[in-house]
């Protein structure tokens, strides 16, 4: 699951920064997502959050819903990757795109050149998910987590090239990918976007 959307009124790219806390409105889309979750029937016996404080808050409501520890265990490794724009404004006047300062670490969209490379997202992520399968012996485990790790991870099991235009991710706010092992191969097998009906109000420009 992605986290709700972000109290974000200097429009920054927040990446790891602390302090960057839940909106109302992200409170209320973490709240939807808990509540899909109960209305499929899902079995979750664990939730595990990236150490943000975003992710942590997006967090608390499934575990309230399912009766889980409040004290959510958290994993490093689905945290949002670091990024050398943290605390910029991208867009704008003043975006950091247009400070010709900032053009070395675009030379490289492949890799890419500004944060930690795709390949090295994905490692971290797959591991984390493998952990967290076995770490219950049966239901759901759900992981809070970025945008960007979980679309690495969905490019990554789509056997896709990690390189890609950030504008086509398919990972708002919120939202809820799937993934299990029918045989022994993990695969998604379902996205679900319960905040939708809250979107159109939402910033969403915190992601690298």
């Amino acid at each position: 699951m992605r986290h709700g959307e972000v109290f974000n009124p200097e429009r920054v790219l927040y990446g790891r920064l602390p302090g960057y806390r839940l909106s109302e409105l992200g409170a209320r889309m973490a709240e939807a997502a808990a509540t899909d979750l109960v209305q499929r029937g899902r079995p979750v016996a664990r939730i595990v959050s990236s150490p943000l404080q975003r992710a942590r808050e997006s967090a608390a409501p499934i575990a309230a819903a399912f009766g889980l520890p409040i004290d959510i265990d958290i994993d490093e490794r689905i945290i949002e990757p670091a990024n050398v724009f943290e605390g910029k404004r991208m867009r704008g006047p003043d975006g950091a795109l247009r400070d010709a300062r900032n053009w070395p670490a675009l030379v490289n969209p492949l890799r890419p050149s500004w944060g930690e490379p795709f390949e090295s997202i994905v490692k971290r992520m797959l591991a984390a998910i493998e952990d967290a399968r076995n770490s219950v012996g049966e239901g759901d485990v759900v992981l809070v987590s970025h945008q960007l790790p979980i679309w690495m991870v969905h490019r990554a099991l789509a056997r896709q090239r990690l390189a890609h235009d950030p504008r086509k991710r398919r990972c708002d706010l919120s939202s809820i990918t799937t993934l299990s092992w029918p045989g022994d191969r993990l695969v998604e097998t379902g996205y679900a976007n319960p905040a939708l009906p809250l979107q159109a109000g939402a910033t969403d420009v915190g992601a690298v």
